[in-house]
């Protein structure tokens, strides 16, 4: 693969949600958390998926733009800060991805005593992440299940003859 080839990876629902479960199971005990705190838009869904498993009630959002046109801008913008804690003590602050740790190095100023979970890991995110459940190559490009439809694709061999 070339310095600067791209890929492409697609992720399932079912997927997305088998390795979200599997995130949430390592951060049994429950009762150690107060709450999940989800990075919007792309931790919204992991972040619901881990408040169920671990049957947390408190479950805010924090926005924060950090993606400008699939190009990651200087610095982060805080959209909507959270008021569930002034210091992340007791909480987790869930993300689909890190990828060059921007966001969360941002939030980590805000969020000091939280712990830091994503469901996939980028390589120049992996210092800025607690925990994670997958890696993907710096170069990959994920693309959701939120960011896809599903559609009819023609057969290989084409139309019925």
């Amino acid at each position: 693969m070339g310095l600067h080839e791209k890929h492409e990876y697609f992720v399932s629902w079912e997927e997305l949600h088998r390795a979200t479960r599997e995130l949430a199971r390592r951060q049994l005990p429950a009762e150690q958390w107060r709450g999940v705190i989800a990075v919007s838009r792309g931790g919204l869904v992991p972040g619901a998926i881990i408040a169920r498993e671990l049957n947390l009630r408190v479950v805010e959002s924090v926005c924060v733009r950090s993606y400008a046109h699939q190009t990651q801008s200087a610095e982060p913008e805080m959209l909507k800060d959270i008021s569930c804690t002034e210091d992340g003590a007791g909480f987790l602050v869930v993300d689909d991805l890190v990828d060059t740790g921007n966001t969360l190095r941002f939030l980590r100023k805000r969020l000091p005593k939280a712990k830091f979970i994503t469901v996939y890991a980028k390589p120049e995110g992996l210092p800025l992440v607690d925990e994670y459940e997958a890696d993907i190559d710096q170069n990959t490009w994920i693309h959701f299940p939120w960011d896809m439809h599903l559609h009819y694709v023609d057969p290989l061999a084409g139309e019925d003859r």
